[in-house]
């Protein structure tokens, strides 16, 4: 038998829930069958590194929310980007999923993804399709603490009535990526009596009672898979790339939900305000800031988040001097897009991205190196936070940085592998 039938075996599986339509990535295979097996001591190690950077967030933006000047000098917000995080501030937290790799000096987050975070479709369903007797599932209980956090956000909402919640799910219609995503939300929250709308920010509509809604139907709480920045202005991070087809801010749209979530009659998850910690320079905000930290958050930063600094901060000699030990990232690039790693570029490239890297949009951090297993690929342990605690794990296995080309495997936790 060939490999290519096992595998084609699990992709039916997956096809057959109706949430995961591809299996493939440019002809490779975007999934394994076989699971990453953690200890339990591994799992509780991942998830105290996920949870204590998190309360570290909170810190800084409470003490953004407190000093203004650190979004708008340090930070180097835009005016609407502000305006997000002044009608939030400081909430900005309803899910996240912190990126934490093992390394033999411990766990390291190296990016913690609280805006639009995705893949709880290839979390949930790989791990259905492989469970084996003597494993435990880390996300057996994902989807009841996703709505029962998305019950907490609506028990503040000034309801028109007391039927069923009246969710909409604002997504980019015209981007399948995350459809599958947007797919399982809907399918969590309709098996628990929700009413479920799905639209894009230019389907929003007003209504009486300064409510918001989608298309005809008015809605308590928006779960919004629409990134901060595309809300804003766009602007380009490489002092050579053109300006974007759509820069201008979506103002009449932010309009309608922000003057609802004002009046308290519509929650938004993640709320608005996870523009400020999606921005990376948040992770320069920890290390150079770290005197607005408190101990506790001193101590996690030092122990779980590598060296984090502005990129003009740092002397641009040292920076060539040192390429294999710095990566650069931009402010709001994902996926690996805009992305730098030094040790992975030549001295030209590397160069070139110094000299193009728009000032004040880019970060420098430290390179560290994670554990690989025998096939020599590394695994980034995806943990799902939500209302700041640890609920579940997505891997992702490289042979380089986590990108689009990386393979999702089940994650199983049990006494040994």
């Amino acid at each position: 038998m060939t490999a290519e039938i096992p595998y084609a075996s699990f992709a039916a599986r997956l096809t057959a829930t109706g949430l995961i339509s591809d299996p493939w990535f440019e002809g490779a295979p975007r999934f394994r069958p076989e699971p990453v097996v953690l200890t339990v001591d591994e799992q509780q190690s991942l998830y105290r590194a996920a949870e204590e950077i998190a309360a570290a967030y909170d810190e800084a933006c409470t003490a953004c929310a407190a000093d203004p000047s650190l979004v708008s000098a340090f930070l180097g917000l835009t005016p609407v980007q502000q305006a997000l995080w002044c009608a939030s501030a400081p909430q900005w937290h309803g899910i996240a999923r912190a990126d934490v790799f093992a390394t033999s000096d411990g766990p390291m987050v190296c990016e913690l993804n609280c805006d639009t975070p995705s893949g709880e479709p290839e979390a949930v369903l790989l791990n259905r399709a492989a469970i084996r007797p003597g494993v435990a599932d880390p996300n057996a209980a994902l989807s009841d603490r996703f709505c029962a956090m998305i019950s907490a956000f609506a028990s503040r909402v000034r309801r028109r009535s007391a039927g069923p919640l009246s969710i909409g799910i604002v997504y980019p219609t015209e981007m399948p990526e995350d459809l599958s995503m947007v797919l399982l939300y809907r399918r969590w929250l309709e098996e628990r009596g929700f009413r479920i709308t799905l639209g894009s920010p230019f389907n929003l509509r007003r209504f009486a009672g300064c409510r918001a809604g989608l298309f005809d139907t008015p809605c308590d709480v928006f779960i919004r898979h629409y990134k901060t920045d595309w809300w804003t202005e766009r602007a380009p991070v490489w002092s050579d790339e053109p300006e974007a087809p759509d820069a201008e801010p979506l103002s009449e749209q932010l309009a309608i939900v922000l003057e609802s979530v004002l009046e308290g009659t519509c929650a938004v998850v993640n709320p608005f305000g996870a523009v400020v910690p999606q921005n990376k320079r948040t992770m320069a905000l920890l290390w150079e800031r770290s005197d607005l930290l408190t101990p506790q958050g001193r101590s996690a930063i030092r122990r779980y988040l590598p060296p984090t600094f502005r990129l003009e901060s740092l002397d641009r000699g040292r920076l060539m001097a040192e390429r294999d030990e710095w990566v650069l990232k931009s402010d709001y690039g994902c996926e690996g897009d805009e992305v730098v790693v030094g040790r992975e570029a030549d001295a030209e490239t590397w160069c070139e991205a110094l000299v193009k890297a728009v000032p004040g949009r880019w970060i420098a951090q430290r390179y560290f190196t994670a554990l690989c297993d025998s096939a020599g690929a590394v695994a980034n342990h995806g943990v799902y936070l939500i209302g700041g605690e640890a609920s579940g794990l997505y891997t992702r296995l490289s042979t380089g940085g986590t990108d689009r080309h990386a393979v999702s495997a089940p994650v199983f936790v049990g006494e040994t592998a």
